[in-house]
């Protein structure tokens, strides 16, 4: 099974001092049966203590605070994982709509997860559904055509959207990243009332030239009966094995964002990003990203205390 070693560092730099940071970090690995962690060293700014829980998805996650007056916020995570993937993706499974139904049917987060959340797009959803769906596909096979539609229907394309897009947006522009097309995937998924949940992580081929390679990366899982959670990537169209390592699950992006919090001053702020991965052949992928932060205030404005300090544009 292969072994990766993944380098992630993001900072945060400010025009001015400001203090009293809050943030909350989802940028553990999963604690799953498709992946082992070897290794994992965070290193803080200040190294603050770091207060761990493990969320309502079951995700990991940590809240520092940095109170004294800084300009600038370095988060870094050192990570060896060995990936062990799913042996058995259920390219056969014969389950039904009518059989999903029933498994979920006294399960409330499975129930939570099979909701539609766009409510008012639910007539365009169906529209899309329909291209590829009839009555009698298995729950498999729904998931894998909708996986499908998406990266054939849908253009990878950075920097038209970002982390607050729409949904109605990406439909309208049938372009965007990773996260966009889980995103997608889900709400069509939910208009048939299949539970499916986001997933955010790396994605870590070696010569695959997979969409995403080496970045911060999204996908989606679904719950096949006699599988459970089962992880598909719409950007790549492939089911999740070896080259997924996943770090958190939830509704949608913000439940899984690496990196989010608030600080009080009036500062701008600008983010960067590293992103390398490293394999055993000695392969080495890096990616070094300047995020453009939206402006706070405008001239002869004032500039709030505080401002949401949101890492979310790692995705990509």
């Amino acid at each position: 099974m292969p072994v990766f070693n993944i380098h992630h560092i993001t900072k945060y730099q400010y025009d001015r001092p400001i203090k009293e940071s809050v943030n909350e970090i989802r940028i553990y690995p999963f604690n799953c049966n498709t992946q082992e962690t070897l290794f994992h060293q965070l290193n803080i700014t200040d190294n603050p203590d770091i207060l761990e829980i493990e969320d309502y998805w079951g995700n990991q996650a940590g809240m520092f605070n940095l109170m004294a007056a800084h300009q600038e916020l370095v988060i870094e995570s050192k990570l060896i994982i060995r990936t062990l993937g799913n042996p058995n993706p259920p390219v056969n499974s014969t389950a039904t709509l009518a059989q999903l139904r029933d498994e979920i049917c006294f399960n409330l987060n499975l129930l939570e997860l099979a909701q539609l959340k766009e409510t008012d797009l639910r007539e365009p959803l169906q529209q899309l559904v329909n291209v590829f769906y009839t009555p009698d596909m298995s729950v498999a096979t729904i998931v894998e055509k909708c996986s499908g539609y998406i990266f054939n229907n849908f253009k990878y394309i950075k920097g038209i959207t970002h982390i607050e897009t729409t949904v109605a947006e990406i439909l309208e522009l049938r372009s965007g990243v990773c996260q966009d097309f889980a995103h997608v995937m889900l709400e069509l998924l939910h208009t048939l009332q299949i539970p499916g949940r986001y997933v955010s992580g790396y994605i870590c081929p070696n010569t695959d030239g997979m969409r995403g390679e080496g970045a911060t990366h999204a996908w989606v899982e679904a719950w096949i009966p006699g599988y459970g959670w089962t992880g598909i990537d719409p950007t790549n169209n492939v089911w999740v094995t070896n080259n997924h390592v996943k770090l958190a699950v939830g509704r949608n992006f913000n439940d899984c964002s690496p990196i989010k919090g608030t600080f009080k001053g009036p500062a701008r702020q600008s983010l960067s990003v590293y992103v390398s991965v490293g394999y055993e052949d000695g392969h080495r992928f890096e990616e070094l990203t300047d995020v453009t932060m939206q402006a706070i205030g405008k001239s002869g404005e004032d500039i709030p205390d505080y401002i949401e300090n949101f890492a979310g544009q790692q995705q990509q």
